[in-house]
């Protein structure tokens, strides 16, 4: 364990000599509310003058953001990163994994695509191999936040009891014994069986890993506390551990997921509010950046539902779900363009924009769900999956080819659309490479001007628009926009940005409330004397 050197007011200041502390957070189980407390960590310890950064050794997401060198980060910790007020860096999240199969997933290092091979594409063996230099990887990027930092709150994935992934760990106690820290868990009690959950994942555990959790956090409690007192001391009495804080369920509270869209959303089997913007955002097996539709969910003038189809890829009579009247339809990023285009036919939903336009309906294609609207989709290396073309939808005379040199970047610019302009800024992040097929050499209409390069498209009709610009609707006076082109005027919402912001305040207040910070606090001095 590393020595202190020095006793001041803040008992995580460091000489220049020292490395920082670090205290991991795991869960009992996926959505437990890692995410959350660390978050709510890193703003409590910034708004103590301490410098703290999160980090996640290994994150599996679909949700991502650009860093400003161009890198690729989860979401979940870009939004750790603004709680600890600080920029991004690919160093918070050294290993991202984004599923594109079921067995399969892309493998990002430090914030670019491995290039081990024809694609950055793994199998799940594989990477179980690679394991072992991922760790290198994870541990150069924690060494480099320990000279940096006072602070590192290190955000587990899932269980660190599931038997089957112990060996070769990174993400959970195997990155904690690696670095010596110690680990607080944290468990949902609203799911139920708190306390199986907590007993249960500290039995599986090695006598090492249960010697270096030293506490609990309960998450989500409604009621009476005093009706759970007795549980919490016969916890603490059969773990020999204490409890550190029960969290509130904080209701309507909406912090950034990794990949909690069906748990955070309601699928679309009920009819929309009268009154409102109805727009409705289709759900296929590799959707990405579900975040580009919080600013759509949360404005009180707009039902946005998400359109849930049953059935696996492949399916030779899948559940055909058709999509319910409504303004918009929306086609989102994707991960595995070309097949979620085909899940997309097999549940019939190309025929169903088709009837949307027909009755003037509009639509919006995002990043994938752009590049879906052109006429072709060509992955000639397989870096999607099966190397081959697959025909889009063909309402834009484009044509879209995979590269191995992903985009990605941070922009800003303007939005041009039913005669107006507006100021917008957002991200890019996609592996597609598009290009018009204009034999007639006419000028189409674009939707965005960033920095004097038009990008994106819109048709001649006015009936859909798409780019690949992620963040489409985070700015108010886009969304407004956006809403005004539908046909309707709704009324000013606060930005993402905004949202967020209160977010992270909201579980910071409810940390330094209902957790024994002191303690907490006296645990990471004590570790690391």
């Amino acid at each position: 364990m590393q020595s202190k050197t020095q006793t001041t007011n803040n008992p995580f200041e460091l000489a220049k000599s020292a490395q920082g502390k670090t205290l991991m957070v795991q869960g009992t189980t996926s959505d437990a509310g890692k995410t959350t407390l660390v978050a709510g960590l890193c703003r409590l310890f910034a708004d103590l003058h301490i410098k703290v950064a999160p980090f996640k050794p290994q994150n599996m997401a679909l949700n991502s953001a650009v860093t400003p060198c161009g890198g690729e980060i989860g979401r979940a910790q870009a939004l750790q990163a603004k709680a600890a007020r600080l920029p991004l860096d690919v160093d918070f999240n050294p290993i991202l994994l984004k599923p594109n199969s079921d067995t399969g997933a892309q493998v990002i290092v430090h914030g670019k695509a491995l290039s081990h091979n024809a694609s950055s594409n793994m199998e799940a063996s594989e990477y179980q191999d690679y394991k072992k230099v991922a760790m290198q990887a994870v541990l150069s990027s924690h060494q480099r936040l320990i000279k940096k930092y006072e602070l590192v709150v290190v955000e587990g994935a899932g269980s660190p009891a599931e038997i089957n992934l112990r060996e070769g760990d990174i993400a959970n106690m195997g990155f904690a014994e690696a670095v010596d820290c110690p680990v607080l868990i944290i468990a949902d009690i609203d799911k139920g069986g708190v306390f199986a959950q907590l007993v249960g994942t500290l039995m599986l555990l090695s006598q090492s890993e249960q010697d270096r959790v030293v506490g609990f956090v309960i998450n989500r409690f409604r009621g009476d506390i005093k009706l759970l007192e007795s549980g919490l001391t016969w916890l603490e009495q059969k773990t020999n551990k204490p409890v550190l804080g029960v969290l509130p369920y904080l209701h309507g509270l909406d912090i950034s997921s990794e990949d909690a869209l069906v748990t955070k959303q309601s699928s679309t089997q009920g009819t929309s509010s009268s009154g409102k913007v109805r727009i409705v955002v289709l759900v296929y097996p590799h959707m990405s950046n579900h975040t580009d539709f919080d600013a759509l969910r949360h404005h009180n003038d707009i039902d946005c539902q998400f359109l849930f189809a049953k059935g696996a890829e492949g399916d030779t009579s899948p559940e055909k779900i058709a999509i319910p009247p409504c303004d918009l339809i929306i086609l989102p990023g994707s991960k595995n363009v070309r097949s979620d285009l085909s899940f997309l036919r097999q549940r019939g939903w190309h025929n169903d924009i088709a009837k949307h336009l027909r009755y003037g309906g509009k639509v919006i294609g995002i990043c994938g769900g752009y590049q879906m609207l052109g006429q072709l989709i060509d992955d000639p290396d397989g870096l999607e999956g099966q190397a081959g073309s697959s025909k889009g939808l063909g309402y834009f005379a484009m044509k879209t080819v995979l590269k191995r040199q992903k985009t990605l970047l941070n922009v800003s610019g303007l939005l041009q659309l039913a005669g107006q302009s507006v100021e917008i800024s957002g991200y890019e992040i996609h592996a597609g490479e598009s290009t018009v097929l204009n034999d007639d050499e006419k000028p189409l209409d674009t939707l965005l001007d960033i920095q004097g390069d038009k990008q994106g498209l819109i048709t001649e009709d006015g009936q859909i628009a798409a780019c690949y610009l992620h963040g489409l609707f985070d700015q108010p006076n886009a969304l407004k926009l956006f809403m005004h082109w539908l046909g309707h005027e709704v009324s000013q919402a606060p930005s993402i940005e905004v949202l967020e912001e209160q977010a992270i305040e909201r579980v910071s207040q409810a940390c330094q409330k209902y957790l024994d910070m002191a303690k907490i606090k006296q645990i990471i001095t004590d570790w690391y004397k």
